[in-house]
């Protein structure tokens, strides 16, 4: 792209966004919910966009302002000055170009959304039950350092520690788009707390990282919903075992089940299993776009493939590595420290690069 057909690029988008800006104090749309909500998400993602259009703007006058003092300027200490600036100018420029090809690739709508995780103990019985306990430790420290919010749905206890099942909520800026790389199965080659003899073990998790649906993407009716009550099991809590505060909730024309345990208040429960399954009725429709962008794509990257093994956690070693870009790390203290961010920086990285290929194809 050259640099008319970037201004004309992005000037077509910052005329988008100031219409959406004078829409969202519109009274007629205030008074329409899911069209604030949805008006309201889009002038966000769009500001971004905007500000590169006024900052490219600005740069490219300047750029002009100074090639024409160059040309023009008979005072040889002032042309030399511009000929400086214009060097700046055109390295600032070249660099502003690149981050405005990033902003141009289309958003993918759900990244901007909060996120619902569920880690499974996979093989490797009681090892494996452990292992997903240390990855929940693992997501909940990396969650706490980006300043996000976790809250627990559902946990099924392993019986030698850690869980065969947990089920939180993330909330925050743009989580969806940063933790839906980490769907898929994690492997863990380390000596067992279990084991006698020394030997290394291979176990393995399932994580599932889904995007929230809010009430506007899943409309669902009350008469459609088979509600279940019973008490809840697990440790600690005077109402554990005595009250009927947890929920499951059937949604009858799928069979999808939810459930929620975690909070005293039956109330507090039936929300958030409803959320929950709001989220896994939407993932049918999800899954089926995930499918057709990985075909597309030819892509591992963020497939939502859930059987794809994408990392493997070698304690012998002290190594990670992530199958999908052939990256190895050798911080695997850090890494189950909750120090994410090198792996996911890279792998965002890797699905921009095809994604601009893709742009630079169509």
């Amino acid at each position: 792209m050259d640099q008319k057909e970037i201004l004309a690029r992005l000037g077509a988008i910052n005329d988008h966004y100031l219409e959406v800006g004078k829409l969202i104090v519109d009274p007629d749309v205030i008074s329409d919910m899911k069209r604030y909500v949805k008006l309201t998400k889009e002038y966000k993602d769009l500001e971004p966009v905007a500000k590169a259009y006024n900052d490219y703007k600005l740069l490219c006058e300047n750029l002009e302002n100074a090639k024409d003092i160059v040309k023009n300027e008979k005072d040889e200490e002032f042309r030399d000055m511009a000929k400086m600036e214009v060097s700046e100018l055109e390295d600032q420029r070249e660099t502003l170009e690149e981050e405005i090809k990033l902003l141009l690739i289309p958003k993918d709508p759900e990244d901007s959304k909060n996120a619902v995780m569920e880690i499974r103990a996979g093989t490797g019985g009681d090892e494996a039950s452990i292992f997903a306990g240390d990855l929940f430790r693992m997501y909940t420290k990396y969650i706490e350092s980006r300043g996000w919010k976790t809250e627990l749905v559902d946990v099924n206890h392993g019986s030698a520690g850690g869980y065969k099942e947990i089920i939180f909520e993330v909330t925050g800026d743009d989580v969806y788009g940063t933790l839906k790389y980490e769907g898929g199965v994690h492997r863990v080659q380390r000596v067992p707390q279990t084991e006698t003899q020394g030997r290394v073990h291979t176990s393995a998790a399932t994580v599932i990282v889904l995007p929230e649906a809010e009430e506007f993407d899943v409309e669902i009716k009350e008469s459609d919903i088979r509600v279940d009550s019973y008490c809840s099991s697990g440790p600690g809590g005077q109402s554990v075992n005595t009250t009927y505060s947890a929920i499951r909730l059937t949604h009858i024309p799928t069979g999808i089940v939810a459930q929620c345990q975690d909070q005293k208040s039956k109330l507090k429960n039936y929300d958030k299993a409803l959320s929950v399954l709001r989220t896994r009725i939407y993932e049918i429709e999800l899954q089926k776009k995930l499918e057709a962008d990985a075909q597309k794509r030819k892509s591992m990257v963020s497939s939502g493939d859930r059987s794809a093994k994408i990392r493997t956690y070698n304690y012998p070693q002290g190594r990670v590595t992530d199958h999908r870009i052939n990256l190895t790390l050798y911080n695997l203290s850090g890494v189950i420290d909750g120090d994410l961010n090198e792996i996911i920086d890279a792998l965002k990285v890797a699905e921009n690069a095809e994604r601009l290929k893709e742009s630079d194809t169509a």
